[in-house]
């Protein structure tokens, strides 16, 4: 026993002391903050060793109110990209926010003996992969909402919410008490911890800003499993680095949403533009105008002839017989759609607001189309789509999107040359543009966007349908994409992906620019091994703490 004793004691001084050698050197090292490699890290790396009988068995021994499930782990190996098949080890099915804490604890304290990795999973609307964890542990939050969706009203009213969430929940209980949110995205069947880990945006963000904006307060999970409570005042480095932070830094478990009183009823119009220029400048001045719609969005139709038809069953149109009249001849168009919200007691003067903001448009006149519907149902819109999409077996299909935010200053650039000679077709799925003012965002965030005040969100958002021609199929429309970028690379287009993707770390340096170091020093902070969010491909795993950590 005295040899063992003597042997043990010995690599314990010869650990401290390479431990302090590292220390002084890599302290020697400046601005050492990368805890990968810039080779490609698009597929996942085992690391050593690691028995996953074992790991199951000591994942299963944990003391939970959930539960670990290691079986059925399909739905979670997938996402609404439908691109990527990469099965998880286990899924944990938390109660409660100790659960996640204490799974997190438990992987760290693993350390190098296992590979395991953590995704926060919500809706798995994820496109490219950024929900799964292959071979790791994937949080089922979904499983942590509570019933309690409570609602606080006053001068600041606020609704309090759990990070699984949908924001359809979130709507249909504050509209009880006549409060709404602020700020949305397109689609509602999202949790609150995913949209925002990206930012939220939608035709209210030029007016609102996007929804990471619209947040007083944030309980988070970091990735050493410290469950911290955070706002603008109190730990406000960890606050801003989650918003938007694309979940590198922790797990968002509770959230405090701003809400503003809500309306009943919205005025929804839809016109359209042969000329971009038109097109754009009209969006720009209505953004740029205190009084104006509440909502401001558009987007553009390549070759397709039968769109007034197809809008006639819920938009009516202004002049039925300059409507009849119209031909598209398969032109390039560009539909501007506004929306004004409004009370039934506040009809006339809505009417009034909203034809004076169109009498300083130039539209074509025979395409003014409008309806008027409730509240819940604008904002609800794309559900209504997704439900005759399922029933047509097009839902569960590949969705090569791809969301770009580009420069005002080169939007006519971009357009003049992706609309008209790179994309021939959008029969697949719908191209959105519109403008957003970042004069009202808050620039704190991780949220990375072009260095400009106006910039436009331009959002390709095809389903990879197979057809005869094959010109809709995933590798043709992956191709398209491709040829997006290259041309917005070639013409020095300072373009930023919303909901990025890329393949290493050297394009997430590019991504990131002069706020990668800051990025990757907070990633040392709150996750030093790691384990968040490795769908994202932005770090690997690391097998040991980091030098910093030691400190």
């Amino acid at each position: 026993m005295g040899l063992v004793s003597s042997l043990r004691f010995r690599r314990r001084n010869n650990k401290t002391f390479l431990r302090i050698f590292m220390i002084l050197v890599l302290s020697c090292i400046p601005g050492r903050t990368n805890l990968c490699s810039n080779h490609s890290v698009s597929t996942p790396i085992d690391l050593p060793p690691g028995n996953p009988s074992d790991i199951r068995s000591l994942l299963d021994s944990l003391d939970l109110e959930g539960y670990i499930s290691f079986d059925d782990v399909h739905n979670a190996a997938k996402d609404f990209g439908n691109r990527y098949q990469l099965p998880p080890l286990a899924i944990l099915h938390p109660r409660s926010v100790s659960d996640i804490s204490s799974m997190m604890k438990h992987i760290v304290h693993l350390g190098s003996t296992s590979n395991l990795t953590v995704a926060a999973r919500g809706h798995g609307h994820s496109l490219q992969g950024q929900a799964l964890a292959h071979q790791g542990v994937v949080i089922n939050m979904e499983s942590l909402r509570s019933p309690d969706i409570k609602i606080y009203k006053g001068q600041q009213p606020y609704v309090d919410v759990s990070g699984g969430e949908l924001w359809i929940n979130i709507l249909r209980e504050t509209l009880k008490s006549g409060l709404s949110p602020k700020s949305w995205t397109d689609y509602l069947h999202l949790t609150v911890g995913g949209t925002l880990s990206n930012a939220g945006i939608s035709g209210q963000a030029f007016k609102h800003g996007p929804q990471i904006n619209n947040v007083y307060q944030l309980e988070i999970v970091t990735g050493k499993g410290e469950v911290v409570t955070c706002s603008e005042k109190r730990n406000s480095e960890l606050f801003y680095s989650v918003l938007g932070g694309l979940g590198q830094f922790g797990i968002i478990t509770r959230a405090r949403i701003a809400l503003r009183p809500a309306p009943h009823m919205v005025k929804w119009i839809r016109v359209l533009y042969s000329d971009f220029s038109a097109f754009s400048r009209d969006q720009e001045h209505l953004i740029s105008k205190e009084n104006t719609f509440d909502y401001v969005e558009g987007f553009v139709i390549i070759n397709r002839t039968d769109l007034l038809n197809n809008w006639r069953s819920s938009f009516s149109p202004n002049d039925s017989t300059q409507a009849s009249q119209f031909k598209s001849d398969g032109k390039t168009l560009y539909c501007l759609e506004v929306a004004k919200y409004f009370i039934p007691e506040e009809a006339n003067s809505m009417n009034q607001e909203t034809e004076k903001l169109l009498s300083e448009l130039n539209y074509i006149p025979s395409t003014l189309f409008s309806s008027e519907v409730p509240y819940i149902e604008f904002l609800d819109r794309v559900h209504i789509a997704e439900r005759k999409l399922r029933a047509k077996g097009l839902w569960e299909v590949p969705h090569p999107w791809l969301n770009l935010l580009i420069p005002k200053s080169r939007i006519f650039d971009f357009a003049t040359e992706v609309f008209n000679n790179i994309l021939t077709s959008n029969s697949n799925g719908p191209i959105l543009i519109y403008p957003v003012n970042q004069s009202k965002w808050n620039k704190r965030t991780s949220l990375i966007t072009p260095n400009e005040d106006i910039l436009y969100l331009v959002a390709f958002l095809p389903s990879a349908v197979p057809n005869s021609s094959g010109k809709n199929d995933l590798e043709y429309l992956l191709k398209q994409n491709q040829r997006v970028l290259s041309f917005c690379a070639a013409e020095n287009i300072n373009v930023k992906q919303y909901l990025p993707h890329y393949e290493t770390q050297t394009e997430w340096k590019s991504h990131f620019g002069d706020r990668w170091e800051t990025f990757a020093k907070r990633k040392y902070a709150y996750d030093p091994l790691a384990i968040l969010a490795p769908g994202q491909r932005i770090f690997q795993k690391a097998t040991h703490l980091s030098p910093i950590q030691l400190l």
